[in-house]
């Protein structure tokens, strides 16, 4: 194996780089240089010479007693900054509380790009689960119900440019055309949230509402699943009222963490 990156292009150092930043996020008390270079695959002096980088810009460090490297401070504080890590964190208590009142699965959500991430996910105690989601799963933004809630409250040119932009993405999924989210997302902006029933998985039916910033723009969006019984009539009613009500409280911790 060649220790020679100076022919490397850079997005292959960067992603060297990043495998190791992944590696030392497996343990908080560090890995030697050894175990680091092992695992990622790495001549010893190639793993060194990142590590250097990583050093001189703070996201990483080596323990001066017990010569183990571990991340650094400029790393936790990217990750504080992160939106995903920030509204996160927010959320969870949320979730938790959703999915114990409703029983059923709760999700929270948010855009980057042209995409919807769970960021999320709570499990209620219903026996029947319904777990539609993992998180870190991407969808285009517009397949699902947060991702709807998401994508339906962005100005119009907006949302015309991401439909268009995701056409070949949203082919894979055939109840989720351009036309069938146009009409979901008129749907969700006379209702206030989104109601799936069926589209993306048979005998499953879901609701999405819109985390909003003070500049009535969404930051995330919160959701819910559950066997079609589950969410339809007044019970679907009483659902999108608690997220909505959930959504509003997340939207003032988010102000609040931004200052």
């Amino acid at each position: 194996m060649s220790d020679d990156e100076s022919s490397l292009p850079p997005v292959k150092s960067i992603a060297r780089a990043a495998d190791i930043l992944r590696i030392l996020a497996k343990e908080a008390n560090g890995f030697a240089l050894t175990d680091i270079a092992r695992q990622a695959g790495l001549g010893k002096a190639t793993a060194h010479r990142l590590l250097a980088a990583l050093i001189d810009e703070g996201f990483a460090f080596q323990d001066r007693a017990t010569r183990l490297y571990q991340l650094g401070a400029a790393l936790g504080e990217l990750s504080r900054r992160a939106r995903h890590r920030d509204v996160g964190a927010l959320a969870q208590p949320i979730l938790s509380r959703l999915a114990k009142e409703t029983e059923d699965t709760i999700y929270v959500h948010i855009q980057e790009g042209l995409r919807s991430v769970c960021i999320g996910r709570e499990q209620g105690s219903f026996p029947i689960k319904t777990l539609s989601l993992d998180v870190g799963q991407t969808r285009p933004l517009g397949v699902g119900s947060g991702s709807i809630a998401l994508l339906a409250f962005l100005p119009e040119p907006e949302i015309e440019a991401i439909i268009e932009a995701n056409r070949r993405w949203l082919a894979e999924f055939p109840s989720f055309g351009p036309d069938a989210i146009r009409s979901f997302v008129g749907q969700t902006r006379r209702q206030g949230y989104s109601l799936i029933e069926g589209q993306m998985t048979a005998n499953i039916n879901a609701i999405g509402v819109p985390v909003m910033d003070d500049q009535a723009r969404p930051v995330a969006a919160l959701s819910v699943t559950a066997i079609a019984d589950r969410i339809r009539g007044q019970r679907a009613f009483w659902l999108a009222s608690l997220l909505q009500q959930e959504a509003a409280y997340l939207a003032t911790l988010i102000q609040k963490s931004r200052g």
